[in-house]
């Protein structure tokens, strides 16, 4: 057991070792690599890193368990009182994950333990309550037969998750697929390993047979390639880049076919008219964009403000940025932390350069914070024209690009012209055009009057390069099922 030390408290670190076949391993080659504070750039402590031999060994226990295993013979509502299980523990040690998700990924803790860690814990007590309810239909087909259909698991699922939101990320994975009888491989963010692994242990004490969670730390390039091209896997589940996104579908088409589904990056167009209620609308919009360090593959990074409006909306926008406290991530008045690490860091002061180089107007921020950690001060452009690279690329990080439009017809062709579909915003009270941005912008969300508004029954994913399926919900379960029809002759 590692000690990590913060001026407020002691963080208790759980595993650092692998997780196979409910036992906690060194990996083959017993490498292992530093996970970073973000908050002071110090090593917290090492993990193991997993290779390609660490995904066989999973993978093994994963098809073992499903094929062979305690698993496969398990019924759906065990399923679901293991999941409600999972839930409870989480509860119950809401604290500490909180503190062990803050101390790893650099979020200000009151947003692990009021956002990350309540959703996690609904999150798997609503897939709890479906295990128990994924079931066919009986087809009345032409001659004397008795046709059905069973929705099987797909099998071994490999799972790779983000560093943004690691415990919620991992919920939202290990949810559908364990309610629906499969068993995961799943691989975390190198940057992020720590929280993870301990909803590993908790797995073990809720009372998941052996091999149908296993959880590999290691890199993208070695065991998160390892995961997409292996043989013995039959999906992949992928939230990250749309440039790492492209790797995996290659990898399951060269390999063996593997279902795929990927929540991949996005630059969200957030509309604001000049019918809104401003004050909502700004503080909407500064969420939008501000909320977990701007790390979101969903923040309203594309703010589009309606001219009869928009000086008024600049000048509130960036004199609410200005208020916003940065720093320790622990304490109770900070509202943002660091980037989760330097080479985020450094992107994310890139694009501010970028901006100005491109002639937007900085209003505010665009510097680091402090003399150590990832700090970087809420930025706010002005004067963005939308062809610009901050307002194209996905930045993740604090920078807030303000947008003029004249009418509806503009935002809605604005708003679609970007590689990207995963989420949308607009202020207004008028319901006409409310629905109009609904109806026509391609993103998988819009969000009306309100921002990061989620529910573990509500499905999330997106159009274009955002990718491809969904997360959450009921639509989520088809991904993680195969249908089978069975006919037998009367």
């Amino acid at each position: 057991m590692v000690i990590a030390s913060v001026p407020e408290k002691q963080v208790k670190i759980g595993p650092t070792q692998l997780l196979i076949n409910n036992e906690w391993v060194n990996s083959v080659s017993d490498r292992r690599f530093e996970t970073i504070n973000p908050a002071t750039g110090e090593t917290i402590c090492e993990v193991a890193e997993a290779d390609a031999p660490d995904v066989d060994k999973a993978v093994q226990a994963a098809r073992n368990a499903f094929t062979t295993g305690e698993w496969s013979k398990m019924s759906a509502t065990r399923r679901g009182e293991l999941l409600y299980k999972l839930a409870d523990l989480i509860e119950q040690n809401i604290d500490e994950l909180a503190r062990l998700e803050t101390l790893d990924n650099g979020k200000p803790l009151s947003d692990s333990l009021n956002a990350d860690l309540r959703l996690v814990i609904a999150c798997y007590r609503y897939y709890a309550g479906w295990a128990d309810k994924v079931q066919g239909k009986t087809i009345p087909i032409n001659g004397p037969y008795f046709c059905y259909t069973r929705h099987e698991p797909v099998g071994v699922v490999g799972q790779i998750i983000p560093w943004n939101f690691p415990l919620l990320m991992q919920a939202w994975k290990l949810g559908p697929a364990l309610a629906t009888g499969n068993t995961v491989v799943m691989k975390t963010a190198e940057q992020t390993p720590l929280s993870a692994l301990r909803v590993g242990e908790l797995i073990i004490e809720a009372g998941f047979p052996p091999g149908v969670v296993n959880i590999l730390s290691g890199y993208g390039p070695t065991a998160g390639a390892a995961i997409s091209h292996h043989m013995d896997i039959d999906k992949v589940a992928f939230t990250g880049s749309t440039e790492v996104g492209h790797l995996i579908m290659e990898a399951a088409a060269k390999s063996n076919l593997k279902r795929v589904t990927l929540e991949l990056g996005g630059k969200s167009p957030n509309i604001v008219f000049a019918d809104a209620d401003m004050d909502e609308a700004i503080q909407g919009a500064h969420n939008a964009l501000f909320f977990n360090q701007g790390q979101c593959c969903n923040a309203g990074s594309r703010l589009f403000v309606e001219e009869k409006c928009y000086d008024e909306f600049v000048a509130k926008s960036v004199e609410r940025a200005k208020q916003r406290v940065v720093g320790n991530p622990f304490d109770s008045n900070t509202q943002q932390g660091p980037q989760v690490d330097k080479d985020q860091f450094d992107k994310v002061m890139s694009y501010i350069e970028s901006g100005m180089r491109e002639g937007a107007q900085m209003l505010c921020g665009g510097n680091q914070v402090g003399d150590r950690g990832y700090f970087i001060q809420p930025t706010v452009f002005a004067d963005v024209r939308n062809d610009m690279k901050i307002a194209q690329e996905e930045i993740f990080g604090p920078v807030m690009s303000i947008i003029k439009f004249k009418d509806i017809d503009e935002v809605i062709h604005l708003a679609n012209t970007t590689m990207y579909g995963l989420a949308a915003g607009v202020w207004t009270k008028d319901i006409t055009k409310a629905l109009a941005i609904a109806n026509n912008v391609r993103a998988g969300t819009v969000w009306v009057n309100c921002y990061h508004v989620f529910d573990a029954a509500a499905p999330f994913g997106g159009f274009k390069q955002s990718g491809m399926g969904r997360e959450l919900g009921e639509y989520c379960l088809e991904h993680y099922t195969e249908i089978k029809t069975v006919t037998v002759k009367l």
